[in-house]
């Protein structure tokens, strides 16, 4: 045969990586019960300011949540960590996306509030190590991100359920050149990586009041994957008759979020993970773009909580940081703080960034000097809480 030694060589990669991933689901399917973090005596936040613009932003939002706990921080039911070892150069010191002594000290934590990382791209400076943020996910098996959308005046309330460690992404550094002239990629779906993905959404649904939920994918192309994805998502649906559920493939949704008539419809969205990270992103545009949007990754026993945008080096190449939006950063922490069971504290810092963001609006932040600085804006939010 032709080919027979490359179809071997591409053979015995695919046999490691298959073994790799029934290990995973042995392991998925094993975990126990998610972590209830109201119970525990004390709570540890770690916080993990990346690199970029990422530690600006990060020392705002800590700024903003040490001062709205800070009758817990006294009591010591509330600790921060600060973790500094996932910048660029430190991470390709030791070409990992997550140095051995950085993910200990995350793992120490219950929670971490995680801004920016830069992730090589064709053409960077840096070697092609893995994405900080793909790797975090799979090593703390944050299988959630959780993505809020909403603009009351457009008829916006959206919430994004989506998957975080499987589909295009899970060995999205895995894949193998055959031959020169072919290369191959693989997308991974597991029953209760589904499963448990579909459940927070149908839970989160009945919880809040949600009428509708909607499953996103391309399973009339992508069958075997998509397909199992879909039908599961069906069989959990069958466990909350007061929902409405409907299925849309992935390019026909991206057109309805802006169809003004019909967007208005949409509550709750259980996507794949490539799909929904491309979803998202359309969404926060409507909210004023991905630097209004925070992000919630949720596992059984960790969560991380981030920023949606990147590390934007170019800002603190040009000496800009200083400037840069926290605003990201702090709707991550409206998620945060209603995590760890600090709801109305939530719900007031989202109600005072509406204000400061949307209503009011005494500064604006433009990533010059021509606007505010972060700093300046994070202490008009903690001023504007203390006036709730």
């Amino acid at each position: 045969m032709k080919y027979e030694a490359q179809i071997e060589a591409a053979a015995e990669h695919f046999k490691k990586l298959l073994s790799e991933q029934l290990e995973r689901v042995d392991r998925i399917n094993a975990a126990g019960d998610a972590v209830d973090y109201t119970k525990k005596d004390q709570i540890v936040i770690g916080i993990c300011g990346g690199d970029g613009i990422g530690p600006t932003i990060t020392a705002a939002a800590q700024t903003v949540l040490t001062d709205m706990l800070s009758e817990e921080v006294k009591k010591g039911k509330i600790v921060f960590k600060v973790i500094d070892g996932l910048t660029i150069e430190n991470r390709v010191e030791h070409m990992k996306a997550i140095p051995d002594d950085v993910l200990a000290e995350l793992k120490s934590c219950d929670v971490i509030l995680k801004g920016p990382t830069t992730t090589p791209r064709a053409g960077d400076p840096w070697p092609n190590i893995e994405s900080a943020n793909v790797a975090m996910r799979k090593e703390l098996d944050l299988y959630a991100n959780v993505r809020p959308v909403s603009v009351p005046e457009k008829g916006i309330d959206w919430t994004f359920f989506r998957e975080n460690t499987e589909g295009g992404y899970a060995v999205g550094s895995k894949g193998i050149h055959v031959t020169e002239d072919l290369g191959m990629d693989f997308v991974v779906t597991t029953t209760e990586g589904t499963n448990r993905i579909a459940r927070l959404a149908f839970e989160y649904a009945r919880a809040n009041g949600k009428n509708r939920v909607s499953i996103v994918t391309k399973a009339n192309v992508i069958k075997t994957t998509d397909g199992k994805f879909l039908r599961l998502c069906e069989e959990m649906a069958k466990e909350y008759p007061e929902i409405t559920t409907d299925e849309w493939f992935i390019d026909i949704m991206t057109a309805k979020l802006v169809d003004e008539k019909r967007r208005r419809d949409f509550k709750v969205f259980i996507l794949p993970n490539l799909y929904g990270d491309i979803i998202t992103d359309e969404a926060a545009e409507f909210q004023g773009g991905v630097g209004t949007a925070g992000s919630a990754n949720i596992g059984k026993r960790y969560a991380m909580f981030e920023a949606i945008h990147g590390s934007a080096p170019r800002m603190v190449k040009e000496g800009r940081a200083q400037y840069a939006d926290p605003c990201s950063m702090l709707r991550a922490t409206v998620l945060l703080l209603s995590h760890i069971g600090y709801q109305a504290e939530s719900d007031k810092l989202a109600r005072a960034l509406d204000i400061c963001m949307f209503e009011e609006k005494k500064l604006t932040i433009t990533g010059r000097d021509t606007g505010c600085t972060c700093a300046e804006f994070s202490q008009y939010v903690m001023d504007t809480l203390k006036s709730l």
